[in-house]
């Protein structure tokens, strides 16, 4: 199997923009396994360091505008807005709405919080440019650090396991999900 992904990486090499585009899609079901997964495709010379950042930035903002979007459509359901019927609504909208880039820009590190935060975002129609300029600060910064930090890694990987490198990738891809899970549960339990 791993054989044949490796195949399936190395056919698309003619067609940067379709490797782009599977690249962006990825980043829709697990950004970080996208993003070493990228450094690995890099590292095989099958996407340039450049198409590689770029679709990642792409297609993780796009997903992060997108679960606004969702907030956004829920808030004009009538089902939705009686769940968050509460006299306090309009002071949450405002605090939001006032650390919007600061909030949306420190979620990006903090494992768990994106998915309810950027949709509250949405739902208290929180800022849309705000929001949107605070995912693309933070994750310029946040998946250029881990695609350099798998590039790196991905490099050894590659270099030293052989015939066993797709094993040692999936591990290190392993790795990256289940310290974010830690991370998100470490931070639950000390609430």
């Amino acid at each position: 199997m791993m054989h044949s992904l490796e195949q399936f990486l190395i056919s698309t090499t003619s067609s940067p923009l379709a490797q782009m585009l599977i690249v962006i899609l990825a980043t829709f079901i697990l950004e970080d396994a996208a993003t070493v997964l990228t450094a690995i495709q890099v590292k095989l010379h099958t996407l340039n360091t450049l198409e590689a950042l770029l679709a990642l930035y792409i297609g993780i903002v796009l997903g992060d505008v997108g679960l606004y979007g969702l907030g956004f459509l829920a808030a004009r359901w009538p089902q939705a807005r009686r769940w968050v019927q509460t006299p306090e609504r309009d002071a949450q909208r405002q605090w939001l709405t006032g650390k919007l880039f600061k909030v949306v820009f420190i979620s990006r590190f903090i494992p768990g919080t994106r998915l309810p935060l950027y949709t509250a975002c949405g739902f208290f129609n929180a800022g849309l440019r705000t929001f949107t300029l605070a995912t693309i600060a933070a994750t310029l910064i946040w998946t250029t650090a881990l695609f350099v930090l798998s590039l790196k890694i991905g490099s050894f990987i590659l270099s030293h396991l052989g015939a066993w490198r797709w094993a040692g990738i999936l591990g290190f891809v392993v790795v990256i999900i289940l310290m974010g899970r830690l991370a998100a549960r470490m931070q639950k339990q000390g609430q």
